[in-house]
């Protein structure tokens, strides 16, 4: 592996964390409003597991983010017609747009089939349980 491939599985791909650092400048630019309800969107998302780590995958999701917010102010918006009543609701579907599982997925994931498992499992006892 060559090192520049080395240091990108290392560090991620230098110019996705550019275009990541740009969306945080750009949303850090917003007047007041826009900016508080954007910071605390890309916190959240970020503190989720929605956001991943800087850069990757996730930077068109900060990207959009920083266009919602920027065409919002723009447009001098409400944040309320745009986030609507529940901010946990309107970031969560913001970022189901991004196809990407995150941790708690994988493991709702697991939990729903081990009880169904044990279900299946348990109706098998059942059955058995009559037959005796």
């Amino acid at each position: 592996m060559g090192i520049r491939k080395l240091i990108a599985a290392l560090t991620g791909d230098l110019e996705d964390k550019r275009h990541w650092r740009a969306s945080v400048n750009r949303i850090r630019s917003l007047p007041g409003s826009y900016r508080t309800a954007a910071e605390a969107m890309k916190d959240y998302l970020m503190a989720t597991g929605f956001g991943g780590a800087t850069g990757g995958k996730w930077a068109p999701l900060y990207e959009d983010l920083a266009d919602l917010f920027e065409q919002a102010a723009a447009a001098r918006t409400p944040l309320r017609d745009i986030i609507g009543n529940d901010p946990v609701d309107f970031a969560e579907e913001f970022a189901s747009n991004y196809s990407e599982k995150r941790w708690i997925d994988v493991q709702r994931r697991k939990l729903t089939e081990a009880v169904e498992r044990a279900e299946r499992g348990q109706t098998a006892d059942h059955e058995g349980n009559n037959e005796r």
